[in-house]
């Protein structure tokens, strides 16, 4: 059986991604915290590990901005 090769998480991915949307939308910590509905500490929490984040936290974060998910993804 051939060794698994290191891959990125799908939490891991969305989070990359939102915090790729952020510095191209030139939005702050707190209007991404908004947008999350979670406090700036939990955003510095999720750069260390996004395990914890939420489906309900990613589609409040493509709802309030009109995004879809691959839309996202394909940043």
């Amino acid at each position: 059986m051939a060794s698994k090769a290191h891959r990125i998480t799908l939490y891991k991915k969305l989070w990359c991604k939102i915090r790729y949307w952020q510095s191209l939308q030139d939005v702050s910590d707190e209007e991404l915290a908004g947008y999350l509905q979670v406090g700036e500490r939990t955003l510095r929490e999720y750069d260390k590990s996004a395990k914890h984040i939420t489906l309900e936290k990613i589609d409040n974060f493509l709802s309030i901005n009109k995004m879809e998910l691959n839309e996202l993804l394909s940043m």
